[in-house]
């Protein structure tokens, strides 16, 4: 109690500094500086609905692995309605484009008791469902106060992660104590979560729902369309191959480039689709682009259907819209996952492999350890620690389209394999939602 007091106390204090940085991050990304009132807790009074399942997604990332549970929980349950939260712009945007008015969105409470209170008090959910990592204090001893469950789905927890709650034990083993089930990707991390205090029988592991992704056919019809926009090019006189740098963070780019740089004196047919993280870094990396004399074009002004065929001129395509990047995996031969040259940890790298895509990374893969180990293992991937090691294994694959084609089919064959956690997870959400249901 003593502990959760000075860290609600800590919070109040920095306050300013939350706010400074809240309207710093809105002068590169001006929808920061929209809703603020719901940050505290003033949302729209949902209590005359329909009860609410709440689901908490941090991001973009985690909003997209969640788009199947919600599914599930829509179907399954069509007696609720799903409220989702997120912290960023971006995965509000995610949330509107992908379930229109099927989902309500507002963004997450600080984690301060009184306006999570608020927060609480106007949508009185029966059930919260934290996507992945977000162990917040004050937020889940008020669930608890309140006996509504939460359950902790699709858990991951880093090494470094974990070191860093282990920094605040007393705080992380109450808000532990709180929850009322963890369902961990893999065995590594729910021995993690249970060194920090997780009790065993609250522990289920049931892998990662990414598995689970479907591949709608209006996204593998555009895919097709658009693999054909981009290889098709008749300025070489073959095929393009098309190589995706996806989701990079600073850092990255001017790597890849150098990279890009070397492979196109051999291959001057190769493209190279460059999709930063963030949507503030469009506009720069189209500038560092530019800056070295690429050809290059933002994906939002090509024409794709009514053009037919991407200009040999181009020499790189920068991916500035949001929400297309499992097309562009669909489209593309080689694939990139960005936040592993830098120290970020990863990204999915799930999507490629349900392409059945060749997948390369840079060594920073701790978001994402134990699949980056099993696609390894299964020759599915390359890790690389360095940009030449990179420019190495990129010029194997290019030179071998039958080996791009091997690693591809390995990759989606430890997609298929991995599939099936999100009806496990379906099982384990089932009491918690009969229940509320009586």
């Amino acid at each position: 109690m003593i502990y959760r007091l000075a860290y609600s106390l800590s919070l109040y204090l920095l306050l300013p500094v939350v706010l400074i940085r809240l309207w710093w991050r809105s002068l590169k990304a001006p929808a920061y500086r929209l809703r603020w009132r719901e940050r505290f807790g003033y949302c729209p009074d949902y209590t005359g609905s329909k009860p609410l399942v709440w689901i908490h997604a941090v991001s973009v990332g985690e909003t997209l692995a969640a788009v199947p549970l919600v599914h599930a929980i829509q179907q399954g349950y069509p007696g609720y309605r799903v409220i989702m939260t997120t912290t960023t712009p971006t995965g509000s945007d995610r949330v509107r484009a992908v379930f229109g008015d099927g989902v309500e969105h507002v963004y997450f409470p600080y984690d301060l008791p009184d306006a999570v209170r608020r927060f609480l008090d106007r949508t009185r959910p029966v059930i919260a469902i934290i996507m992945e990592t977000e162990l917040w204090p004050n937020t889940l001893n008020a669930c608890a106060k309140r006996k509504i469950p939460v359950v902790l789905a699709n858990a991951r927890l880093s090494e470094k992660s974990a070191r860093g709650y282990q920094r605040f034990a007393f705080l992380t083993r109450d808000a532990l104590q709180n929850l009322s089930c963890v369902a961990a990707q893999n065995a590594v991390d729910g021995q993690r979560f249970r060194r920090l205090g997780l009790p065993e029988e609250k522990l289920s592991v049931i892998g990662s729902i990414k598995f689970d992704l479907e591949i709608a056919e209006a996204d593998r019809l555009a895919a097709a369309r658009l693999k054909r926009f981009w290889s098709a090019s008749g300025a070489f006189n073959t095929v393009r191959t098309v190589w995706l740098a996806a989701s990079t963070h600073p850092g990255e780019d001017e790597r890849l480039l150098e990279v890009y740089k070397t492979l196109k004196q051999r291959y001057p047919a190769l493209l190279l689709v460059l999709v930063p993280r963030h949507p503030e870094r469009f506009q720069p990396v189209f500038s560092l682009c530019q800056s070295q004399n690429w050809r290059v074009e933002n994906y939002s002004e090509l024409d794709v259907i009514k053009d037919g065929v991407l200009s040999g001129e181009v020499d790189i395509v920068i991916g500035n819209t949001m929400g297309e990047l499992l097309r562009f995996y669909g489209a593309a031969d080689i694939a990139f996952v960005g936040g592993s040259l830098v120290p970020v940890g990863g990204h999915n790298l799930v999507e490629p492999a349900v392409w059945a895509l060749p997948i390369l990374a840079g060594p920073h893969l701790h978001n994402f350890s134990d699949m980056a180990r099993s696609l390894l293992r299964d020759q599915a991937m390359f890790v690389c620690d360095s940009v030449p090691m990179l420019e190495e294994h990129l010029f194997t694959l290019l030179e071998h389209p039958a080996l791009c084609e091997q690693m591809g089919q390995k990759a989606l064959a430890f997609a298929e394999k991995n599939r099936g956690s999100l009806q496990r997870l379906n099982e384990l959400l089932a009491p918690y939602l009969a229940n509320a249901n009586a």
